[in-house]
């Protein structure tokens, strides 16, 4: 049976529809298990569907989301159909300072807010709160949706909560890996610093090179997008090779600012 038609149902910073389209033989390998641990919208995981997985992300409303779509999108399908009826300005302020008990209502809120949001982006304050502002979009249930499908690419595949280190710990032979960190390079927390709860540091990034060397020395392919910035460049010299690729990018407000900007794939 041929694999389902998925798109990924968030938009997400540094989002790799892009990479999937544009470089489409880069995960034609042969694997018995995929490991993604900054997992966002699930781009590269919703392309190749694997069967055997182990997903995680250190956001948690994130994961709960994918695990509420895993075991009742009927329910949250139902929840976007009430939020795109009621959807305003009004209501976009009531939904994102509610706090709601269930994990399948959170679920439903947490779309509904990427989808309503200024720019898709995910930011919270000191106090984890949700605070980014209502955007321009107003559709909430989209043409693309495909809930059972996912729920069904998602079927048997492990949702975890945690730190790349302890995902990454986890491969060896046979695992193919793929790492889409935030782009902190060396001096500077460049602009995707602003869309993390956290601060990815430098020193996380040079942690997150000595576990894919490590994992790569356990048998594991592990294939890692990153900026193209001599920093990262000099970082990942030993590893098996470094392309550079070009992309457009689309986080900024405004078209005029937006161009054509350079990132590098590494393999191990």
């Amino acid at each position: 049976m041929g694999k389902k038609n998925v798109v990924p149902f968030l938009k997400w910073a540094g989002g790799k529809r892009w990479l999937v389209e544009q470089q489409d033989t880069l995960f034609d390998i042969s694997f018995e298990r995929y490991i993604e641990p900054f997992l966002g919208s699930g781009s590269v995981f919703f392309s190749i569907q694997p069967s055997n997985a182990i997903l995680s992300d250190a956001n948690a409303r994130l994961i709960e989301c994918y695990k509420s779509i895993q075991k009742n999108y009927a329910r949250i399908e139902e929840l976007l159909r009430d939020h795109h009826k009621n959807h305003s300005n009004e209501y976009y302020y009531e939904v994102r300072s509610a706090s709601f008990g269930d994990p399948t209502e959170r679920a439903a809120q947490f779309i509904y807010l990427n989808r309503t949001c200024f720019n898709g982006l995910y930011r919270v304050n000191l106090k984890g709160q949700f605070n980014v502002p209502i955007g321009t979009k107003t559709s909430v249930v989209l043409p693309t949706d495909k809930f059972a499908k996912i729920s069904d690419v998602l079927k048997n595949i492990q949702l975890n909560t945690c730190d790349f280190e302890e995902t990454i710990s986890k491969a060896g032979a046979g695992d193919l890996v793929y790492l889409d960190p935030p782009y902190t390079v060396k001096h500077n927390y460049n602009g995707f610093l602003k869309y993390n709860e956290k601060i990815f540091s430098w020193d996380d990034q040079v942690r997150l090179k000595d576990c894919a060397a490590a994992a790569a020395s356990r048998g594991a392919t592990v294939i890692i997008s990153n900026a193209a910035h001599s920093s990262l460049r000099e970082l990942y010299q030993d590893a098996r090779s470094v392309k550079t690729v070009r992309r457009s990018s689309v986080l900024a407000a405004s078209s005029a600012k937006r161009g054509c900007v350079e990132e590098i794939l590494v393999v191990f």
